[in-house]
């Protein structure tokens, strides 16, 4: 891990597309920016995880196979309009 010191207005880039900005520091926290393009996603890390755990929720589902086939027939009904 690299670790750096920064002061309120410095930043940190990484790679060519994205630059963290030191915006505020208080006794017990440390407010930053982040600068990136738009198709880059942001997270929070307790966010990022329970998105990764909500999409192995979701790949673990199990689906009826008479689902399937009746989205397979509605999916066959569009494509022959």
């Amino acid at each position: 891990m690299l670790v750096l010191t920064r002061k309120i207005g410095e930043a940190i880039c990484i790679g060519d597309d994205v630059e963290i900005i030191i915006a505020d520091i208080t006794k017990n926290a440390v407010r930053i920016g982040v600068r990136a393009p738009k198709n880059l996603p942001v997270y929070r890390k307790e966010v990022y995880e329970r998105i990764l755990l909500e999409n192995k929720e979701a790949a673990a589902a199990s689906v009826e196979n008479k689902e399937l086939v009746n989205i397979n027939k509605l999916i066959q009904k569009r494509i022959k309009k």
